[in-house]
Order: structure tokens, then C-alpha cells, then sequence
């Protein structure tokens, strides 16, 4: 894909915060999250102990390398919410009999009829947002090409 290069470049070696992209995808974060907080309350569930369950929800029984692969999470960070998630019966950890270091983790049963009262989340965020499907497709696209883009190099 070719760079698009818009405005002044001078703008490119700006040090205004309004400038920054960084600063737009934080500030964007942060609201969405604070919107997520009050639905996900509802769940028992933090707003990221819900992308662990999404990401259960779509395809259990995932090795906790793989279900940090997907969240792009590091194991530091993952076990701590997957220990929680345990402790609260939504999700198992077990030791593979094969290869006593590569742990998985499934739904208990609680964890998957949460996926159920966990339907009105995406609604309630995209009516939040309030994009046409083509700005959400196009708002996706755009951030996964930066996400690949940064971890490339």
C-alpha cells in the first residue's frame, strides 16, 4: 500500500499534540474502554478479561501462547487475567499430559453462557460510535495495517 503523504510536511515534524497519531489512537482508546466499563460491569468482566473470553468465545481451548498470540498480549500479562478468570469459574487451565509446559485454557460451562448476555456489547459500542459500516470497515483496516506495520519493524 503507498504512503499518502496530506497537508503541510511540516506537520510530520510537529511536536503540537494534535498532531500526533499517537495521541488520537490513545485518546480514542481510552474512550471506548470507558464505554465498554459500564456493560462489561454488567458481566462481571474487565475489558480485558472480556478479549480473553472473546477470544474463547470464538475458538475454545487455546494454548495460553496462542490466546496471547491473538490478544497480542505477553504471558506476563495474561496470567494474571486468566487466573482471575479461573478464580471467578468462567475459564480452566490444564497442563497438556504431552508437554507438561504448554498450558490451555477452556470455557467452564458459566464461561460460555456468558457469551449469551455478552451479545448486547458489540451493539451497544457500535451505536456508541455511530459509523457507517463502510467508516467501521475502513476504521478497522486502518488500524490492523498500523498494528502490522509497527510490529513489522
Amino acid at each position: 500500500m503507498e504512503k499518502v503523504t496530506t497537508g503541510n510536511p511540516e506537520r510530520h515534524n510537529s511536536l503540537l499534540l494534535e498532531d500526533q497519531l499517537c495521541f488520537a489512537l490513545y485518546a480514542a482508546s481510552r474512550a471506548v474502554t470507558v464505554r465498554y466499563r459500564p456493560l462489561l460491569d454488567a458481566l462481571g468482566l474487565t475489558y480485558s478479561q472480556y478479549l480473553v473470553m472473546l477470544a474463547l468465545w470464538e475458538r475454545d481451548a487455546l494454548s495460553v501462547s496462542n490466546l496471547g498470540a491473538a490478544l497480542h498480549l505477553e504471558s506476563s500479562t495474561l496470567s494474571p487475567l486468566l487466573k482471575r478468570l479461573e478464580a471467578n469459574g468462567l475459564v480452566l487451565r490444564e497442563r497438556r499430559a504431552d508437554d507438561e509446559r504448554s498450558v490451555t485454557v477452556r470455557l467452564t460451562g458459566a464461561g460460555a453462557n456468558l457469551r449469551e448476555k455478552a451479545r448486547t456489547v458489540p451493539f451497544a459500542i457500535g451505536e456508541a460510535m455511530n459509523l457507517t459500516p463502510e467508516q467501521d470497515a475502513a476504521a478497522k483496516h486502518l488500524l490492523r495495517l498500523i498494528t502490522t506495520n509497527v510490529t513489522r519493524g
